[in-house]
C-alpha cells in the first residue's frame, strides 16, 4: 500500500506547540516522514503501508517582520529537504496587513476573546470630564496570515488520489476547510485524518470508517510522539537552532 502524506505545515507547527509547550525544547526539529510512519505503526490498520510521498505545504515567514523566525525556518526547510524527510515543499503566501478591530483579551476559563471595556487602570472621559462607562477601544494592529497551504494540501491530495499515484492517503491537519477534499478522497482510497492537536478533531473532518471505499481512520498526535520523531542533528549540513 503506497501512502501519500500531505502536511499543512503551519497547522502542524501550531498544533505541536499547543501539545508540547511553546517554550519547551525537543519537538521543533521534526522529521515529518518519521512522524507519518510512527502514526501508521501505532494505529496498526495499514500493516502493509509504505510511505511513498510526503508533501509539506507551508509559506515563508516575512524576513522584514521577523528575521530570526525567517532564518530558523530556512534552516528547517533545508534540513527536511536534504534529509529526505519530505519529497516536495509547496509554498503558499505569508501576508502581513494592518487591520483595525476592537481591543480584546482572552477569557482564562474558556480561551475565547472578550472585548475589553474601560476599567481601571484605563478609564475614559468625555469632553466634559464625565466617565464613559463601558467604553470600547478601536485599535490598528499588525495581522499576519498564512494563505494557500490548505489549497495546496487539497490539490496534491486529490491529484495523487485521482491519478492513482497513491493507494492510501494521510492528511496531517485539523483545518476544517479540508472537509470537502477529504470527503472526495475517501471515495477512492483509505484516508487517515491526523490532527496535530489533542483537542477535539474538527467536526467537519470527521466521518465513518466505512465511508466510500472504507478503511479510513482518525488519529491525534501526542507530545511523546512529536519528541520521538526528530531529525538527526546535524543533518544535510544544517544544525538545529540552539533553542529548539
Amino acid at each position: 500500500m503506497r501512502v501519500g502524506v500531505y502536511v499543512d505545515g503551519y497547522n502542524l507547527y501550531y498544533g505541536a506547540r499547543s501539545v508540547c509547550g511553546r517554550g519547551t525544547p525537543g519537538w521543533r526539529w521534526l522529521d515529518t516522514r518519521a512522524l507519518a510512519k510512527k502514526v501508521i505503526e501505532m494505529q496498526g490498520s495499514w500493516s502493509d503501508a509504505v510511505v511513498e510521498r510526503v508533501v509539506y505545504c507551508t509559506a515563508r515567514v516575512d524576513a522584514t517582520i521577523s528575521p530570526s523566525a525567517h532564518a530558523d525556518q530556512d534552516v528547517y526547510l533545508q534540513a527536511i529537504r536534504k534529509s529526505g524527510s519530505v519529497d516536495r515543499v509547496e509554498f503558499g503566501n505569508y501576508v502581513a496587513r494592518a487591520k483595525k478591530g476592537l481591543l480584546a483579551t482572552t477569557d482564562p476559563s474558556s480561551a475565547k476573546p472578550q472585548v475589553f471595556r474601560a476599567q481601571w487602570p484605563v478609564r475614559v472621559r468625555d469632553l466634559q470630564g464625565a466617565p464613559v462607562e463601558g467604553a470600547e477601544f478601536m485599535v490598528q494592529y499588525l495581522h499576519l496570515e498564512e494563505k494557500g497551504s490548505d489549497v495546496n494540501v487539497a490539490s496534491h491530495l486529490l491529484i495523487d488520489v485521482l491519478t492513482g499515484a497513491v493507494d492510501a492517503a494521510m492528511v496531517i491537519s485539523n483545518d476544517s476547510d479540508l472537509a470537502f477534499p477529504l470527503k472526495e478522497a475517501r471515495k477512492h482510497v483509505p484516508v487517515a485524518t491526523v490532527s496535530p492537536r489533542q483537542s477535539q478533531t474538527a467536526g467537519a473532518l470527521m466521518g465513518e470508517q466505512s465511508d466510500g471505499c472504507g478503511g479510513h481512520w482518525w488519529w491525534k498526535i501526542n507530545g511523546k510522539t512529536f519528541k520521538s520523531c526528530q531529525l538527526p542533528d546535524p543533518v544535510g549540513g544544517q544544525s538545529k537552532p540552539d533553542e529548539w
